[in-house]
């Protein structure tokens, strides 16, 4: 289908929902105004030069690029440290790293939002065969589930967070494949005043993926001792070939870095093979680039709504992630949608996404991404597992004007016959 084919009928609807989108719109504008500026305040200061995109090779000792560019994701986010590396294979490892780091064996690790994203679910112990994961390693893990209303269960957590053995807390941002609204820096720095008020020494591990620069402050901002997530989701802009960041505490820093690495090596290695260029570009135009992909949602919920769909968030409801669930309540919608998205992306367009059994998941899931960039969450895409009601959840658009394309072609898919 050619983006011409679109009926009239959508792109009437797409009018109407923009119009009505407007102050949303300009509330998302603001906050990457903001963000933006602190981010070209942390260029200056580090005084950002062209020696800074060379790269290096080997061991990459002494890369005043990688060096410099951890300088500058540590002031962006208020921290004492950072680690940015290519050599993250995604966020899951960066994340599973900081947990690493965080806890040692005998130690519990407190999830204080309900069960982790699936991936991670390895990672931690909670399933798989085990090998490897923190609990393979002697780190217990124990769970406060969210409430009925799927807000934070405060009580719960400052009694569960009392146990001496709990020496990590991990906290999720993002909904993940669930139906519970993504946490901002204000609800972040409740739960951590919870947990402080019990503990004062646990470490606070944040998955902040698909949460940078949606709005003015980070959890490490609001007390998270660390944050960890993906260069090809928000802070890559679009533009990062891969890689993840870890950004916090110094101590807790160098312990991922050896967790990354080897004890004694640490963040001292790691050669960054010419791609500096692009993680600083990509990082640069993050605020910006996450903005479009926060109206591209907001867009998509709009549409979605005046069709009788339920959506999460609500078209003007302020967002504290990338992500946009559809409840689309049949099998055959969720993969039109999906199609539709497929069709409007500007990389294989042409193929038809159908589910699959994806490592890390129990379901199989269907994903729709026509990507610069293979699995980047930043770009269009939108992903479900097939299991009831069947939720959708999309994600990404470098440019507002192609995510709505996007969007519009997926909805022309659903509306026919």
């Amino acid at each position: 289908m050619s983006l011409k084919d679109i009926s009239p009928r959508v792109r009437a609807l797409a009018d109407e929902t923009c119009a009505e989108l407007a102050h949303t719109f300009a509330r998302i504008d603001a906050v990457s105004m903001t963000c933006t500026e602190k981010v070209m305040d942390a260029f200056r200061e580090n005084r950002v030069s062209e020696a800074c995109f060379a790269g290096s090779t080997g061991y990459g000792y002494d890369d005043i690029g990688r060096e410099t560019l951890e300088k500058i994701y540590s002031q962006v986010f208020g921290t004492e440290s950072a680690l940015v590396r290519i050599g993250f294979v995604n966020g899951t490892h960066a994340i599973g790293t900081a947990l690493f780091a965080a806890c040692r064996p005998g130690d519990t690790l407190l999830s204080v939002t309900g069960l982790p994203y699936d991936t991670l679910q390895c990672t931690i112990g909670i399933s798989g065969d085990g090998d490897g994961s923190l609990k393979f390693y002697g780190v217990d893990y124990a769970q406060v589930d969210l409430l009925d209303n799927d807000e934070p269960d405060y009580e719960g957590i400052k009694k569960a967070a009392s146990d001496p053995k709990v020496a990590a807390v991990a906290i999720q941002r993002s909904r993940g494949y669930g139906c519970r609204r993504a946490f901002g820096a204000s609800d972040i720095e409740k739960i951590i005043s919870a947990v402080r008020s019990v503990n004062k020494t646990a470490n606070i591990v944040v998955d902040n993926c698909y949460g940078e620069f949606t709005e003015e402050r980070e959890p490490t901002e609001v007390g998270a001792d660390l944050i960890a997530g993906s260069l090809i989701k928000n802070p890559g802009g679009g533009l990062a070939p891969t890689g993840g960041y870890i950004a916090g505490r110094a101590d807790l820093v160098e312990r991922a870095a050896i967790r990354m690495t080897v004890p004694g090596i640490g963040g001292e290695c790691g050669s960054t093979l010419g791609y500096n260029r692009a993680l600083y570009q990509g990082f640069f135009m993050a605020p910006h680039t996450t903005a479009q992909a926060l109206k591209t949602a907001a867009f998509c919920s709009g549409m979605l709504t005046k069709l009788g769909y339920k959506t999460s968030p609500s078209p003007s409801e302020t967002r504290y992630d990338i992500i946009q669930m559809i409840e689309f309540g049949t099998a055959d919608k969720l993969l039109k949608f999906c199609a539709g998205i497929q069709h409007g992306a500007p990389v294989d367009s042409y193929v038809t996404p159908i589910p699959w059994a994806m490592p890390g998941y129990d379901d199989e899931v269907v994903m729709a991404a026509g990507a610069f960039i293979q699995g980047s969450s930043i770009e269009l895409s939108c992903d479900g597992p097939m299991r009831e009601p069947y939720l959708g959840y999309m994600q990404g658009g470098l440019t507002f004007e192609s995510g709505m394309l996007g969007v519009m072609l997926a909805v022309d898919e659903m509306l026919k016959d």
